[in-house]
């Protein structure tokens, strides 16, 4: 099982969608500072995930969601929960 997940930071308004196998091994590294296009904007909560049976399936998600309407339709939704 592979999760899209997007990530807030608890410092500023900082956003990061990606996609991994192991959210809670990912969720450390990004706090650990690990993952370059994260580390400046540590420490980070989960605030959002959907689970696909494949990592392809996953990348194509997550691929949307940083894109376009996608990226669009996930702000519209983040903002109805006020997050």
């Amino acid at each position: 099982m592979y999760q899209v997940y997007v990530l807030k930071s608890r410092v500023d308004n900082y956003h990061y969608i990606g996609h991994t196998k192991d959210i809670s091994s990912r969720l450390i590294q990004h706090n650990y500072g690990k993952v370059r296009s994260t580390k400046a904007h540590k420490p980070y909560s989960v605030i959002y995930t959907e689970d696909y049976s494949t990592k392809s399936k996953a990348q194509q998600r997550e691929y949307y969601l940083k894109r376009g309407e996608g990226n669009i339709w996930l702000r519209n939704y983040l903002k109805e929960l006020e997050l």
